[in-house]
């Protein structure tokens, strides 16, 4: 990830949903201005889910989600219709697009009826407006004819898209709010077997970046350095950021009166969910044996011998329970939509899972009355320091032990 791209996870997802050959791909290829999609005339081209990240004014930095067709056949196509239907869960703008020459059929208004059950801003376009000679009937106020062939009202559809991008009136920071100008913040960051070559994940970078916005100075350490680093600073630091990892050390070399927390701690309240998640942390207190515990990475990677996820987290989880638990993994976009066999999930910081997708997760898990934290809160929280590691957010939370 390049410092000056915009991630993914923050980036408008713009979903777009159709029948083969309704001409999704053309659609992509005339928003873009590029050909980045394979137009062609044999049924079902799209075959898997592809996501490309790319600018598209007005809106900016955005991901087009391109899906298979939602008419496609046999064992192999309903599995494709499947995952078409999964990329919903991560759509903020929906675009199903129609075959002017054949109307809105069936498939069409199953996943209309399902975008707007989830209640995604969408667009309904009528695609072959150069080909149809049914009457331009606009049945609803985001439907617009087009033609990639001709252009006709691209830029139009342009500009409606950019309509669709729900405005928030409050302003989401990841640490900017708990900091003034001139401020200095000191983050922690472990450089292990895990750690990327060559550069800070992604969650430190971001940080970073909101810091800098507030005006305030950064200070990036290991937490074998941090003690020294404190005590040659000459000014009390207003906040220290942590990585999960360290959350023991570093609470150990911090005094008291300076306020901690970590950087997984603070994106679970930036993406939207931390009460849910310290509501859901107490979980891991009663589990019992033959539990099963659900551990949970939104991003795919490459797993070190000794990984947050596969390993640390479940040993500190049998040491904190004394139970015998049993333990199933998923990563990227696999997330079970059934979870009533788990005791608890453990989801991880979301850095790199959009806000909707980390909300669809929540709601399911909720929904299912199944407990759920991530790694941030579920480490502190099993060494002690939860209630401190809340206190700089202005929460406060009374352990139950």
């Amino acid at each position: 990830m390049s410092l000056n791209s915009t991630p993914s996870s923050a980036r408008t997802h713009i979903g777009i949903f159709g029948r083969r050959n309704a001409g999704k791909s053309s659609i992509i290829n005339a928003l873009t201005g590029q050909n980045l999609a394979i137009v062609s005339d044999v049924k079902g081209t799209t075959t898997d889910p592809v996501l490309k990240a790319m600018e598209l004014l007005p809106l900016g930095p955005v991901v087009i989600i391109d899906t298979p067709g939602l008419d496609d056949e046999g064992a192999l196509g309903t599995l494709r219709m499947h995952k078409a239907y999964e990329m919903l869960n991560k759509t903020d703008i929906a675009l199903l697009i129609v075959d002017g020459t054949s109307g809105i059929t069936p498939e069409d208004n199953s996943i209309l009826n399902k975008i707007k059950e989830k209640q995604i801003p969408y667009i309904i376009i009528v695609n072959k407006a150069d080909l149809s000679d049914q009457a331009r009937e606009i049945s609803d106020d985001n439907m617009i004819w087009v033609s990639t062939v001709t252009g006709e009202n691209i830029g139009q559809l342009k500009e409606l898209i950019g309509k669709q991008v729900p405005t928030d009136p409050s302003e989401r920071h990841i640490a900017a709010d708990l900091v003034k100008p001139l401020d200095l913040v000191v983050l922690v960051v472990p450089i292990d077997k895990a750690a990327p070559k060559g550069r800070l994940i992604l969650p430190q970078q971001q940080t970073i970046r909101d810091l800098l916005e507030a005006g305030a100075a950064s200070i990036v350490v290991k937490e074998t350095e941090l003690a020294e680093t404190l005590k040659k600073l000459g000014t009390v630091p207003a906040l220290v950021i942590t990585d999960s990892q360290a959350f023991a050390e570093v609470a150990k070399n911090t005094p008291e009166e300076i306020p901690l927390t970590s950087f997984s701690i603070l994106f679970a309240r930036y993406r939207g969910g931390l009460d849910i998640m310290t509501n859901g942390v107490t979980s891991l207190d009663t589990l019992k044996d033959g539990d099963t515990v659900l551990i949970s990475e939104g991003c795919s990677h490459h797993r070190q011998c000794d990984d947050i996820g596969t390993v640390k987290l479940p040993k500190m989880l049998k040491k904190h329970t004394g139970k015998k638990l049993n333990f199933e993994f998923t990563s990227g976009i696999e997330f079970p939509d059934d979870l009533t066999k788990y005791a608890a999930v453990i989801h991880c910081g979301g850095c790199m899972v959009n806000p909707r997708e980390v909300q669809h997760r929540l709601a399911g898990a909720e929904k299912q009355n199944v407990p759920i934290t991530n790694y941030g809160v579920a480490m502190a929280h099993m060494q002690g320091i939860l209630e401190r590691s809340l206190r700089p957010l202005g929460i406060h939370y009374q352990s139950q032990n």
